[in-house]
């Protein structure tokens, strides 16, 4: 394991939050000229390169930012080794705000930091982030994926992620009411992104109820222009008896003021750590006989696209192989009932096994 910091403050507490889930590498990225502050997290390279999005996001502190990318990163570990792919487990945030703060120069100095890593990280899209960002970082490193068609990628994945979600969601009711078809299922879908937007619609196309909320006003009217949804307040959305919750902004909420609001017989979306602690909340939500989709499985659709951007992009194989959402969601779910345990912990124990497996095999990155 090793800490690379252009800062060294906090350098105790940094290595004791790698150590808690066996992190590889953090790469703190400062640049006084153009105003970058990121970090990079590595968390395992057993399977392959750590390939995963990075995120631009206004944080409180950089204790918050580097909370967020250790989890961040050990999530992608587990999605990619959940999807079959021969890739590692990364990510990166970018601390400032994606509507004001975004430069040329910033992305391509974040590029160059990227690059030092030499292939052991490659980032991609994340929240807050856009193929134009990832082109400005392709200038200084050919570790990017996500890149725009024109120029030989796969563009935006968000609609891949989506479509991955949506999957997820079917398996979820498949298990939770014994049909997997949605018309006329109450959906709550809370973020209007790329992903949210993406998934809205196919939601709406199979006759879903679907009420829709965000933060900001401007991708509510766009959404609810194109497509029949009722708009509810960021708080509202939790008071909502619908039977499908779909998180797709940030993470942590399920936490322990939301579980008690909660009415609905699924959650499946595409946030990153909805679970705002997960033996905790993991336990909660199953003894409430809420059935979970584990966030790192049913989005794990753009990180298969990215996949196969690297390989030569075949679209119509990345859709097929994020289809294997559903199959992948449907075992979880058996898994759990035979073992007890909750949906996250029934996931990460199969994730985990293919990972030690490669391991113990002496197949490695």
């Amino acid at each position: 394991m090793e800490l690379t910091t252009t800062e060294t403050t906090g350098t105790a507490a940094v290595l004791g939050r790698m150590e808690e889930h066996d992190h590889e590498e953090v790469l703190f990225c400062f640049d006084r000229t153009t105003g970058l502050r990121a970090i990079i997290a590595v968390h395992d390279t057993t399977l392959g390169p750590a390939l995963g999005g990075t995120r631009m996001w206004p944080y409180a502190s950089e204790g918050d930012a580097l909370n967020d990318v250790l989890r961040l990163s050990r999530g992608m570990t587990y999605k990619s080794a959940l999807a079959g792919l021969d890739l590692g487990g990364g990510k990166a945030v970018i601390i400032g705000d994606s509507r004001t703060d975004k430069t040329e120069a910033m992305f391509r100095r974040f590029g160059r930091f990227v690059d030092s890593l030499n292939g052991r990280y490659i980032t991609a899209e994340d929240v807050g982030m856009s193929t134009a960002e990832m082109v400005n970082i392709h200038k200084e490193t050919k570790h990017v994926a996500g890149l725009p068609e024109e120029m030989g990628g796969s563009g935006d994945p968000s609609p891949v992620t989506a479509y991955g979600v949506y999957c997820g969601m079917k398996a979820a009711a498949k298990e939770a009411f014994g049909t997997d078809s949605l018309n006329g299922r109450k959906v709550s879908v809370q973020g209007a992104g790329n992903v949210g937007a993406a998934l809205v619609g196919h939601l709406v196309k199979e006759g879903a109820q679907v009420f829709l909320t965000d933060i900001h006003e401007d991708r509510l009217a766009a959404i609810a222009a194109l497509h029949p949804v009722t708009i509810v307040g960021p708080d509202e959305v939790y008071d909502l008896d619908v039977d499908i919750y779909s998180p797709c902004a940030l993470g942590a909420t399920v936490n322990d003021d939301t579980l008690a609001r909660l009415k609905c017989a699924v959650i499946a979306g595409a946030a990153n750590n909805q679970l705002a602690e997960e033996e905790v909340h993991g336990r909660v939500v199953l003894e409430k006989g809420i059935l979970y989709a584990p966030d790192f499985l049913v989005n794990a659709g753009g990180i298969i696209n990215c996949a196969w951007e690297r390989k030569g992009y075949v679209r119509e194989a990345a859709l097929k192989q994020t289809e294997g959402i559903y199959d992948t969601a449907l075992r979880i779910f058996r898994r759990s009932k035979e073992e007890g345990v909750p949906t996250y912990l029934a996931a990460s124990r199969e994730a985990e096994q293919r990972v030690r497996s490669m391991r113990q095999a002496g197949i490695r990155f």
